[in-house]
């Protein structure tokens, strides 16, 4: 029987990803508490509540999981609502408790990488317009501001707003994000202003932070046409690629927004990205509906034999991970996964998903493609947004009416692979052995034959 490892690199950073408001609780003065209180916008009605408790202290015996599992790095973001709750109030306790989190990541040994913005504003924020304020830009660089300058000591490695591609379509087309915007023609000055939000906190942070990695969270959702005799699938297929994928990464490239009939140029933009955060979790199958023009910025589906997830919410789509990673090389920056996971609370789906989806990361890596790091989604089960707690990406599951903590299988499998740094045969014939023989293939046809014994 085969014995085999896919190695990583040494320093490798291997962690877990979590945001404020999924996490910490009672986050009572921003947008997403306010949207959680309205009928019909949370499914099931759920809230976050209590999330998994954070902000009382249990981010300490989750940081211990996490180091106890041989992860060496964790993902965070700070609650901008939390930091400065009105306009130019700043709460000194709320910064400090967030240094004590982030000091308590690196006694337990994990490099902490910290969002700025992770999909929620300040109440006062959005009564003033959120992201469709010209002033935006300033109001969050001050923000930034303060929290580098506060922080810059235990934090090498920033995100500035996470994911502005689904922020963007969720709150202003798609309306299931605060504050439910279904105008597409506000779409090009929202994206305007999260790439100069971006641009501002880049510059600021490294003012005060020179030697600071900075860089964005890059959601890339895989594309393809529906087989069939329409060619304009295919072209719907790259429409919506280029749309979806390709403007905020283009943009703090070359600093040129190209979306539509949007031609502009934002210097300041222009090379502000040290490294591309990248998150994948599925690849979606497209078509054009000739009846439905407007259905071109509907969400896809997956073909009747994919491999889904509970809610049929995620396909397990390696190769859409590879072009992921294909894509993000693209761009001559070093990588680092920052979300990648599946919602599955028996567990069953998920050590496939993350053993294939390590394979395709190492071949990135054995390309000499520069990862330097892989964060699943997630630590502890979470408040998933519009999805409320319908969906269960931990390692650990979570009740969040005890607080009580579960462990999954996944959370040994992925332990093991943080410890050895590697992948190894032995850990998928344990945890994924329905896909063994696609990750090792056997050596001949008579191992095959023993295998099948």
């Amino acid at each position: 029987m085969i014995q085999a490892r896919y190695h990583f690199p040494q320093a490798f950073l291997w962690g877990t990803a979590t945001s404020s408001h999924q996490v910490e609780g009672d986050n009572r003065d921003n947008d997403w508490w306010d949207w959680e209180q309205e009928a019909d916008r949370i499914l099931h009605g759920h809230k976050s509540g209590k999330a998994c408790d954070w902000w009382a202290g249990r981010w300490a015996e989750d940081f211990d999981r996490a180091a106890e599992s041989f992860q060496n790095a964790h993902r965070m973001s700070i609650e901008w609502s939390r930091v400065e709750p009105s306009p130019a109030v700043w709460d000194e306790a709320a910064i400090e408790r967030y240094r004590e989190i982030l000091l308590g990541a690196v006694e337990r040994g994990l490099t902490p990488m910290v969002t700025l913005h992770h999909f929620t504003n300040p109440s006062w924020v959005a009564e003033r317009g959120g992201w469709l304020n010209p002033e935006i830009d300033k109001l969050f660089k001050r923000y930034v501001e303060k929290v580098v300058a506060a922080l810059k000591d235990i934090v090498k490695i920033w995100i500035t707003i996470n994911e502005p591609n689904v922020y963007a379509y969720s709150a202003f087309v798609d309306g299931i994000f605060p504050p439910g915007g279904r105008d597409l023609r506000t779409l090009p000055t929202v994206i305007r202003h999260l790439i100069r939000a971006h641009a501002a906190a880049y510059h600021a942070i490294h003012r005060l932070q020179p030697s600071a990695s900075v860089g964005l969270a890059h959601h890339y959702r895989g594309f393809e046409p529906v087989e069939g005799i329409l060619p304009f699938n295919r072209m719907i297929a790259k429409f919506r690629s280029r749309g979806f994928n390709d403007i905020f990464p283009r943009a703090v490239t070359d600093g040129k927004i190209r979306f539509l009939q949007m031609r502009e140029s934002i210097p300041e933009a222009r090379g502000t990205q040290d490294f591309l955060g990248l998150n994948y979790y599925t690849k979606e199958q497209v078509s054009i509906q000739l009846s439905k023009p407007s259905a071109i910025f509907q969400a896809g589906g997956f073909a009747g034999d994919a491999d889904l997830s509970p809610t049929g919410f995620i396909a397990n789509k390696p190769d859409g991970f590879w072009d992921a990673l294909r894509w993000a090389h693209g761009y001559g920056k070093p990588i680092y996964v920052l979300e990648n996971g599946i919602e599955d609370s028996e567990d069953v789906i998920r050590p496939r998903y993350l053993a294939s989806h390590l394979q395709k990361l190492w071949h990135g890596v054995n390309f000499n493609w520069r990862v330097k790091g892989y964060f699943h989604w997630t630590l502890v089960d979470n408040f998933e947004w519009e999805r409320g707690w319908t969906q269960r990406f931990g390692l650990w599951a979570l009740d969040p009416r005890t607080q009580e903590r579960t462990k999954r299988p996944s959370a040994d499998f992925f332990a093991e692979v943080c410890k050895d740094n590697a992948l190894s045969s032995d850990l998928v014939r344990r945890f994924a052995p329905e896909i063994q023989d696609q990750l090792f293939p056997p050596r001949g046809p008579a191992e095959l034959v023993e295998r099948k014994k």
